[in-house]
């Protein structure tokens, strides 16, 4: 059980370059039927485009970034996106579904690296194949800190007991 971001943000932009298309496509044809002069001028347009050569640099140009839009839109719909609920291991011989939300295991281990001694603040980052805490702290002994921190996060992950366990990584700056 993965469930993961939804494409909301590239979604939303084909959807408002729509909208705006038809919108425009939809008030000029409205102006014409009333006999008005329409916005978008569909002589001058089609003028502008039979006097502009493909050779052009404006077409280039323009139609790399069309192509390069395009293909970032393609991309985004097509690839996953970023797990928001993590799933569980059982423990045991029969699968469980159940999954723990991003934001709840980061604040988890979070609170776990500063729960070390000597630590005064730490920031978690949560990848998919390790976690990553950078951690600031009043004594000298960086490396006692890093495997205190470590120790503790590797305990609360034994807690959370995550289906892909990721790597811990710790770093330490010392504040004094």
């Amino acid at each position: 059980m993965i469930r993961r971001s939804r494409r909301s943000l590239a979604a939303t932009l084909v959807a408002l370059a729509g909208l705006i298309a038809c919108a425009l496509v939809a008030t000029s044809a409205v102006q014409l039927l009333l006999g008005e002069r329409p916005v978008l001028d569909y002589d001058a347009v089609a003028a502008g485009l039979d006097a502009t050569r493909w050779e052009a640099l404006p077409v280039a140009i323009g139609g790399g970034v069309l192509a390069a839009v395009g293909l970032v839109v393609l991309l985004a719909a097509v690839l996953p996106g970023r797990a928001l609920v993590l799933p569980l291991s059982g423990g045991g011989s029969a699968p469980v579904k159940a999954g723990a939300s991003r934001r709840s295991i980061t604040g988890s281990l979070r609170s776990a690296a500063e729960s070390a001694d000597g630590v005064e603040a730490a920031k978690v980052r949560l990848r998919w194949r390790s976690v990553t805490a950078k951690v600031r702290g009043s004594r000298l002994a960086a490396d006692d800190v890093a495997t205190q921190v470590r120790r503790a996060m590797e305990d609360q992950l034994d807690r959370i007991a995550p289906a892909r366990r990721p790597r811990v990584k710790v770093r330490v700056r010392s504040t004094a």
